[in-house]
């Protein structure tokens, strides 16, 4: 049955998202959308100007997922805070990696949390260039994680282990490869998704550094 609910430019987005978590940002389409919604196509664009403006919508809906850092914690607690919620979100729709930064129109959602992330470096005591820089450092991370973490070949919660224990490496040949493997299998303890929260403590130790 087709959807009677009446047509806005928000349920436009929700869907071309709904889209894009089943088949991927190829996916998304003014067709595909409509079909998401049970309209025509051409119904699409009574509230986006073209598949250019879908996908920009899109792209600010992924910023509206992102937590924002924290007004009242320490610019430290507030950045992990927001780091993880990134990470999780880019995980949880792996579509949106490749989408975020690659739109040239930034929407309200996407500026409102690029200010916030740099009010709260300010806020810590970062200058204007050294803020730049560490939103930079900081996203390299996150978002290189989750790239990682999405194409593993097992689940990073808890599929090192069993990964490793298939591989076989010649010691003699290599020897450093091997004892990390090695260290991997003797613990039922590792996890790689939660080197998440270790790397991000580094990161954010060098970054304090520079503030003294």
């Amino acid at each position: 049955m087709a959807d009677r609910q009446p047509l806005t430019a928000r349920r436009v987005t929700e869907a071309a998202a709904a889209v894009a978590d089943r088949g991927g940002l190829t996916a998304v389409s003014m067709r595909n959308v409509g079909a998401e919604l049970g309209v025509e196509a051409m119904s699409l664009y009574h509230h986006v100007a073209n598949k250019a403006a879908l996908l920009d919508g899109l792209a600010d809906w992924v910023f509206e997922q992102f937590a924002l850092p924290p007004v009242d914690s320490a610019w430290r607690e507030a950045i992990a805070v927001r780091s993880a919620s990134v990470r999780s979100v880019l995980t949880t729709h792996p579509w949106a990696l490749g989408l975020v930064d690659s739109r040239s129109n930034p929407g309200p959602a996407s500026l409102r949390h690029y200010d916030a992330v740099i009010g709260c470096l300010l806020r810590g005591g970062f200058s204007i260039a050294t803020a730049a820089r560490a939103f930079s450092v900081i996203d390299a991370y996150v978002y290189g994680f989750a790239l990682t973490e999405r194409n593993l070949p097992f689940d990073s919660a808890s599929g090192a282990n069993d990964f490793a224990a298939t591989v076989t490496l010649p010691t003699e040949e290599y020897p450093h490869l091997a004892a990390l493997v090695t260290s991997v299998t003797a613990t039922d303890e590792y996890s790689f998704a939660a080197e998440f929260e270790v790397g991000l403590g580094i990161i954010l130790d060098g970054l304090e550094r520079q503030l003294g």
